[in-house]
């Protein structure tokens, strides 16, 4: 069901349409009959309303373009109806050969056609076959890109260039003097000329990118200097980068050199602030120079379509390490065959695998916890005083299968918000899954309602809030965080541009994002009064955040859960699967110390109860005892584990390199040995039979037959023919 801000959005759009028809058609009436003042008025407000769409309303545009309305024919609309309104006028002849309006207007739009294939072939030239970030590519030439108004926003060109023509061509329908045209399309033609000359000058080697060859060169180059040793691979859509992101700060913690390696072009901007240097390569072809490179293994946090491409490298390892754990079937994924280790945080997720029985040996799956949950605070008791329940509602998408279990968005999610909304010591914090309502429509439109109950929740409180102090120093710190995690550009920057930016971090940039990143969120949380609900759909506050400003966790069968139980604070699990809570319990390892919500909520009263006084929860030492099962012990820290799990996985690479050297090494001398004893023994043959025949040439009846021999006339049988038929003999036949 579309929202209720969807209809006056389509309404504005719709009149839109209606004043530009309503337009052209009073153009059309006034060019025919002709009434230069009704004409003129209508061209008018055309234009406007063309320049306002174009600039204010680009939504609108797609709208046009489906009917076949783009601006290039809007333009010659316009055009085509002030020449007609000129031939309707009496003293000017615009298509008569003393005339030069209708030639000027076509070379206006020649020049138009001409700059728009510049601009393709501009775009194409700096197309670059690789990005890099956080990686001094100067040596590659990179510059800065066109302005944008020349080499990628055509639409924009041509109305802009076109205004003065069409202002100095109703200039003359309104006074009759052709002059006025004349010069309006006289300066159109020079703007428009001056801006295809100087876009055809980033047709210049100087400007153009490097041939791929060169660019692949400089990537070896790059690779034998930076020597680095593992890696992070990644490919997905545009809001699957939150699976890459959450491994940043475990990547940039383990010994070696890491590198992070993307196959998506946008994705290059959509990795968060870290100083790990990023190379994306789009092409296969490409991919394989990483064979030669130095890497030893990489990690994986997605499966997608394009890994297989970078498993066919022998020289590297692969762990598949997941972006999160849950007890869904995606976790358990027969793809992980294809990984030499697949990395998991605790037992519970090792006999995951071998009750799913997918094919994944045990003995290459390797338990190393979840070190990105450091950040996360412990459980330090119950809500004290007067103090508000913080309640954390965090839950998952519908998911590609459309099982009623993956999400409680659908059958609960409203029926668990109302509760929650029902208790007056509740503050609920709403952060459902970026991906929620991406495959069934009705979970998009179950939480449009529930953002739409909670703020008109929040209507209803009322009670202090903070001054302006506390607002102005959240957006000082947000001031401060931006500046560090996004980086400026123009405009008008291209990817070669940007990969000119976003060279060699300067100083330890990770620590500096982090410690602004802390700030930010001490000033967020003091920015609202602790009896308003939040709706969170931002990447910040980061889920971890929320965990640790929360009492409680109500989600779904997610990772989210398993996180969760690192603080060992209490937690609800919604059961819309339509099993019982017994099947439910055994089905799902991680709702086993979890209190288990139906679609209809009623146990969330009861639940608010066991956060508040601790005495009622049943369920803290089964959580304690979980938490080990499903997220390995504390000791060694999960830092430690993986690192040595890489380490482990690096020495396996090296020895298959020592293997694989000590292979080639033994198999081509080997040959070549072969090859000369061969040699020698022929060598050996051949001189024996020459003493034989030295000591027969002795003999004085041999001597005198080899004189007859001598005497005959030799043959034209060549060498290796047959004697009898002089046909050539096959090769095999002259060696024997």
């Amino acid at each position: 069901m579309p929202s209720a801000g969807l209809a006056p959005r389509r309404l504005g759009q719709l009149a839109a349409l209606l004043v530009m028809f309503a337009a052209y058609l009073a153009q059309l009436v006034g060019a025919l009959v002709p009434y230069a003042p009704v004409f003129i008025a209508a061209a008018a407000v055309n234009l406007t309303l063309d320049l306002f769409i174009q600039y204010r309303k680009p939504g609108l545009l797609s709208l046009l373009s489906k009917i076949r309305l783009d601006v290039t024919t809007r333009q010659l609309v316009r055009d085509m109806l002030i020449l007609v309104a000129l031939l309707r006028i009496s003293g000017i002849e615009p298509l008569s050969e003393q005339s030069p309006l209708t030639i000027t207007l076509l070379a206006f739009y020649t020049l138009f056609f001409f700059s728009q294939a510049v601009a393709v072939l501009v775009r194409r030239s700096r197309s670059m076959p690789l990005l890099t970030r956080n990686i001094d590519a100067s040596a590659l030439r990179l510059t800065a890109a066109p302005p944008r108004l020349l080499a990628r926003r055509q639409n924009h060109r041509l109305l802009a260039f076109s205004v003065p023509a069409t202002i100095g061509l109703l200039l003359t329908v309104a006074t009759t003097d052709a002059v006025w045209g004349e010069i309006g399309l006289g300066i159109a033609v020079v703007l428009m000329g001056a801006g295809a000359a100087y876009l055809a000058t980033w047709l210049t080697p100087r400007k153009r990118a490097q041939h791929e060859a060169k660019v692949l060169e400089w990537l070896d180059s790059w690779l034998a200097d930076y020597r680095p040793t593992v890696g992070m691979y990644f490919s997905g859509g545009s809001s699957s980068a939150y699976q890459a992101n959450m491994w940043l700060s475990t990547l940039s913690e383990l010994d070696g050199k890491p590198l992070i390696v993307l196959r998506e072009r946008f994705m290059v901007q959509k990795i968060e602030a870290t100083d790990i240097p990023i190379v994306c390569i789009p092409k296969v072809a490409n991919l394989m120079t990483l064979e030669h490179s130095t890497l030893k293994m990489m990690i994986h946090p997605a499966n997608s379509g394009k890994t297989s491409q970078v498993l066919r490298i022998p020289s590297i390892k692969h762990a598949f390490i997941n972006h999160g754990e849950s007890d869904k079937l995606s976790s358990c994924n027969p793809y992980a065959k294809a990984y030499d280790e697949v990395w998991v945080a605790g037992p519970a997720a090792r006999e995951r695998y071998q009750l799913a029985d997918i094919g994944v040996d045990d003995r290459d799956v390797v338990e190393v916890g979840r070190p990105q949950l450091a950040p996360i605070t412990p459980y330090t008791g119950a809500p004290q005083g007067d103090a508000f329940t913080t309640v954390l509602y965090a839950p998952t998408w519908e998911g590609w299968d459309g099982n009623p279990g993956n999400t409680s968005v659908i059958l609960a999610g409203e029926n668990i918000v109302r509760r929650l909304l029902a208790d007056p010591k509740v503050r609920l914090l709403y952060k459902p899954h970026p991906m929620t309502g991406s495959v069934d429509p009705r979970a998009g439109a179950a939480n449009e309602r529930m953002q739409a109950m909670i703020r008109e929740a929040n209507g209803k409180r009322s009670g202090a809030r903070p001054g302006a102090q506390a607002a102005a120093e959240l957006n000082r710190r947000a001031a401060a965080l931006d500046e560090l995690t996004s980086t400026a550009f123009r405009g008008s920057a291209d990817e070669m541009e940007r990969m000119l930016v976003q060279g060699t971090p300067q100083g330890d940039r990770a620590q500096a994002v982090a410690e602004a990143t802390t700030a930010w969120e001490t000033a967020y949380w003091a920015s609202f009064p602790e009896w308003e609900h939040q709706i969170i759909t931002d990447s910040r506050p980061a889920i971890f955040t929320c965990f640790n400003v929360s009492d409680v966790l109500i989600s779904d069968v997610s990772s989210v859960v398993s996180d969760y139980l690192s603080s060992e604070k209490p937690y609800a699990v919604a059961n819309t699967s339509g099993l019982t809570e017994d099947e439910f319990r055994s089905g799902f390892p991680t709702v086993r110390a979890a209190t288990i919500l139906t679609p209809d909520a009623k146990g969330v009263p009861a639940l608010l109860d066991s956060v508040r006084a601790p005495e009622k929860d049943a369920h803290a030492s089964a959580r304690a005892a979980l938490k080990e099962h499903l997220l390995g012990p504390s000791d060694p820290p999960s830092l430690d584990r993986f690192n040595d799990a890489v380490r482990a996985l690096c020495d396996e690479a090296d020895e298959r390199r020592i293997r694989m050297t000590a292979r080639l090494a033994s198999e081509i001398p080997g040959q070549r040995d072969a090859d000369e004893r061969a040699d020698a023994a022929q060598e050996e043959e051949s001189d024996a039979g020459a003493a034989e025949i030295a000591e027969a040439v002795r003999d004085p009846e041999v001597a005198e037959a080899v004189e007859s021999a001598e005497a005959v006339e030799p043959t034209e049988t060549p060498v290796g023919a047959d004697a009898a038929t002089g046909e050539k003999k096959s090769d095999s036949a002259v060696t024997a």
